[in-house]
Parts: structure tokens; C-alpha cells; sequence
């Protein structure tokens, strides 16, 4: 099974037959005939039209079509992402592309409020007509997440075994195959911060400055602290710094950190986890400008998400209340309210990268050298290995 990256795509090949006609019209272009015309309202048909059934099926259409940009975005994304040297004018693409994905995805936290204009009544009306139907069932939104990176094994029990409402359908079965198979983003990005240029232990070597420096604090901090003549403010102050230590020492201390990752308490591996640090420090330099935006972008389409699940969390509750079934057969309200846990933030070390701040006078600073390497494209190297007689080659 052949599963490149990008091999998503709809129905593209008809979409460029269909641009090569002449004189098409609006409507022609759109086929318009086929999308205002898909929806099927199932409480007429029983000759007992819900009036709010066309709301629901018109929201849930556009969240689909939504989804289909998205993975359209991701993929063209994960292209860009594919690479060993990075220019940045390929990086700006990536920052454009992931911006939409962002702005898309508010779209969808907004869209919410327009379903709930249905009242708890109205939806009852119709609901038996929607089973055994489900969002559950939604391969777009199973292929979004795959395609970000969200790993079988931090999802929640009962949305482990999300392929077996796909098992009659083979070609959905394959497609879910692929994207769990190919390289997802959070894979691609964590290769693109494993290259972050200054990490080189015979260069700039970021790391051992930065240890060095949280050294230097933590002791300075410490000596202070002893000179304190209240026992009481001592003491605390030098508990907060030993614990300040402990977090310190989890990203210094490789084993630790790797502990924590099979723990599911972090994601990326550890010198990705140095790069998105060394990234933070220097974001005001213009060459990690906009690694630093695409790094906040990639926090936003996270966070979004789970404000996506959250807002449709409410509103489940406040269709069906927080004891009846969902239409698909999962528990409802508390399956969807287990899915807002840091366990689907793929992007989770992002968010917790303030742990390990330091004061900007405590931050090493670039020496000449490395500010010139930075003109370089990323994952270039930074530094040209010395001859024995110690001419750089």
C-alpha cells in the first residue's frame, strides 16, 4: 500500500477537467446542482418535516467541507515540512498556509452558536431519524487528527477503537492506514527543530550554554536565598529554587526526560524539545522570527481544537443532557468531555515551554560567528569542521 504524503485529495483529477472547459458558468463551476441539492431531510421523507433537521444537516456539511480544506492545507504543509534544508521563503509558505488552517478552525469554534439556536426540543424531533449516525463516524475529522499527529495510545479508551466504525468500508480503512503510517506533521516538525541551527555541540552549542546559565541562576538565587534573616522566608525560598531544580533537571537529565515522554507527560523527543527552547530564547533575532510565529501557530490550531471540543462538549449537554447515549453509541456527553484532556494536544511541550524560562540577562548570548550562520538556510550547518592544522575546509 503506497501512501504518500499529500495523497489526499478529493476529487481533484475531476476538478482539473472541469477548470480546462471554457465559458463555464458560476453555478457549473461549483457544481452547485450537487451540493445544494445533497440535502436529504429525513423527517420529510416520513411525511413529518422537522423544520430544524435542514439546520442541522446544512451545519454539519460545512463543518465536512471545513475538514476537507484543512487536510487539503495539512498535506500541502506536510510537503513543505519535508525537507533537510529549509529556506525561508518556503518557511513563510508554511506560516501562510498554517495562519489559514487557524483562521479556518475559529470558523468552526464560531459555527457552534448557530446549531445551538435549535432548542433541546426541536433537535428531539428528529433525533431518532439520525441513528445509528454519528459524528463519531467522521472520517474527515479521524484523518484531520491522524494527520496532526494524534497517537492511538494517548487517546481515550472507547476513541482507541475509532476504526471499527469504518471496518465495512475498505477504501476509508486504507486511507485511516496511511495516515497513521506516514509521517505526520508533529513527526516533521520535531526532524525541522532536531536541525535548529546552534545546537551543534562543536558549534554554538546552545544546550551546554543554556545549562550553564540555569547554573549559574539557580546558585546565585541560592546564595541570596541563605542570606535572608527570617527562617520561615529562607527556608521557602530555598525549597522553591531546589524544586525549580527538580523541573530543571527533567530536560537536562536525558533518561528523565525520556521516562516522562513513555509517560505520555511529553511528546517530542529531546533535541527537539532544545530546539523549540533555543527558539524561544532567540525569537527576537529576524532569523528565528518566523520559527518562533510558526511555532505559536501550531499552540493556536491546538488550542482551537480544543475549544472546537469543548464548545461542542456544551452543546451535546445541552441537547441530550449528560446520561443518555450519543447517536453513534458512544456515552455522549462523557466520552466527548474525556476528549478535552491534554492527551489530544499534539503540540503539548509547546505549551509548557515557559516552564523553562530564564531571564533574558541569564539567556547565553549569540557570539559573531553564530549570527552569521544564521543567515544560512535552516538545517544548513553552522560551522565548517577545522583540519588538523586548524584551517576550516
Amino acid at each position: 500500500m503506497s501512501c504518500p504524503i499529500g495523497n489526499y485529495n478529493g476529487d481533484a483529477q475531476s476538478g482539473e477537467r472541469l477548470g480546462s472547459e471554457a465559458g463555464m458558468l458560476y453555478g457549473e463551476y461549483l457544481m452547485l446542482d450537487k451540493i445544494l441539492s445533497a440535502q436529504r431531510m429525513l423527517s420529510t421523507e416520513s411525511n413529518k418535516p422537522v423544520h430544524d433537521e435542514h439546520l442541522f444537516i446544512i451545519t454539519h456539511q460545512a463543518y465536512e467541507l471545513w475538514f476537507k480544506q484543512i487536510i487539503f492545507e495539512l498535506d500541502s504543509i506536510r510537503n513543505l515540512f519535508n525537507s533537510e534544508h529549509i529556506e525561508e521563503s518556503r518557511t513563510l509558505e508554511i506560516l501562510k498556509r498554517l495562519n489559514r488552517v487557524v483562521m479556518i478552525l475559529k470558523l468552526l469554534v464560531d459555527q457552534v452558536p448557530i446549531l445551538e439556536t435549535m432548542t433541546p426540543l426541536d433537535f428531539m424531533d428528529f433525533r431518532d431519524f439520525l441513528s445509528p449516525a454519528s459524528g463519531f463516524q467522521s472520517l474527515q475529522f479521524r484523518l484531520l487528527e491522524n494527520k496532526l499527529g494524534v497517537k492511538t495510545e494517548h487517546r481515550v479508551k472507547y476513541n482507541q477503537k475509532y476504526w471499527e466504525v469504518f471496518s465495512s468500508d475498505p477504501k476509508a480503512v486504507e486511507k485511516l492506514a496511511c495516515t497513521e503510517n506516514e509521517p505526520s506533521l508533529v513527526d516533521l516538525v520535531q526532524k525541522w527543530l532536531e536541525r535548529t541551527p546552534g545546537l551543534e555541540e562543536d558549534g554554538f552549542n546552545f544546550w551546554g550554554k543554556f545549562r550553564e546559565s540555569v547554573e549559574k541562576l539557580l546558585a546565585d538565587q541560592e546564595e541570596s536565598a541563605k542570606s535572608e534573616p527570617h527562617e520561615n522566608v529562607r527556608n521557602y525560598r530555598l525549597m522553591d529554587i531546589e524544586k525549580r531544580r527538580e523541573v530543571y533537571r527533567s530536560i537536562f537529565d536525558v533518561d528523565l526526560h525520556e521516562c516522562l515522554v513513555t509517560r505520555g507527560e511529553r511528546r517530542f523527543t529531546h533535541r527537539a524539545l532544545q530546539g523549540a527552547i533555543m527558539i524561544t530564547f532567540y525569537r527576537d533575532e529576524p532569523r528565528f522570527s518566523q520559527p518562533h510565529q510558526l511555532l505559536m501557530l501550531l499552540m493556536d490550531i491546538d488550542s482551537l481544537i480544543t475549544k472546537w471540543r469543548y464548545n461542542h462538549v456544551i452543546m451535546v449537554q445541552r441537547m441530550i443532557g449528560s446520561q443518555q447515549l450519543g447517536t453513534g453509541g458512544s456515552s455522549g456527553y462523557q466520552y466527548l468531555r474525556s476528549t478535552l484532556s491534554d492527551r489530544y494536544k499534539v503540540f503539548l511541550d509547546l505549551f509548557n515551554l515557559s516552564t523553562f524560562l530564564i531571564p533574558r540577562g541569564s539567556i547565553p548570548p549569540l557570539t559573531d560567528e553564530m549570527q552569521k550562520a544564521l543567515n544560512l538556510a535552516w538545517g544548513s550547518p553552522v560551522h565548517r569542521p577545522k583540519q588538523p592544522n586548524g584551517v576550516a575546509q
